[in-house]
């Protein structure tokens, strides 16, 4: 029997925790013998969509790319762990309806908790209008209005979120 695939496509705001959380949900699939493929935001701006920019024209783009990408794969049996900002309702709202098996996860955490967790000090650069288009600052987040899961990474633990991600897969018979 094929294993069944899945697009598990995390949003939130810079410093939220996608990228911790994906990470770990892909080292604990891959544990269980689970074919899958981690595409990560910031990577696949560097290889697939080289030359976007960040506006909302070019963030759709980016996040359609990313969506075909990962259709591709859950389609063959893949379980795709997509940690994306992905800002925009409409184009999350328009890959659940093109795509296969897409769980929304919404990795919520305060404005204040992702400045605070903020290393690379994007956001007072933003603030500053050194950086432009800063989801969060000047450039809007729509949050998801009905996501499959919510990690509120200010008031769990990595491992709570993790587990969370996994027990839905478990009820849902990925």
């Amino acid at each position: 029997m094929k294993q069944r695939g899945a697009i598990l496509w995390l949003t939130g705001l810079s410093g939220a925790g996608k990228t911790t959380i994906a990470q770990n949900v892909a080292q604990e699939l891959q544990k269980r013998n689970y074919p899958t493929e981690l595409l990560d935001g910031d990577i696949v701006r560097t290889h697939l969509s080289q030359g976007l920019g960040f506006s909302k024209q070019d963030r759709d783009i980016n996040m359609r790319r990313i969506g075909f990408v990962a259709n591709l794969l859950s389609r063959n049996g893949i379980i795709v762990i997509a940690a994306v900002i992905s800002p925009y309702r409409q184009v999350r709202e328009e890959l659940k309806q093109t795509t296969t098996n897409f769980i929304e996860i919404y990795v919520r955490a305060s404005l204040a908790v992702c400045e605070s967790r903020d290393v690379k000090g994007l956001y007072a650069k933003a603030r500053t209008g050194e950086i432009k288009n800063f989801t969060g600052i000047s450039d809007p987040y729509e949050e998801p209005t009905n996501p499959e899961i919510i990690c509120q990474t200010d008031q769990f633990t990595v491992e709570e979120c993790v587990s969370q991600i996994l027990h839905y897969l478990e009820t849902q018979g990925f």
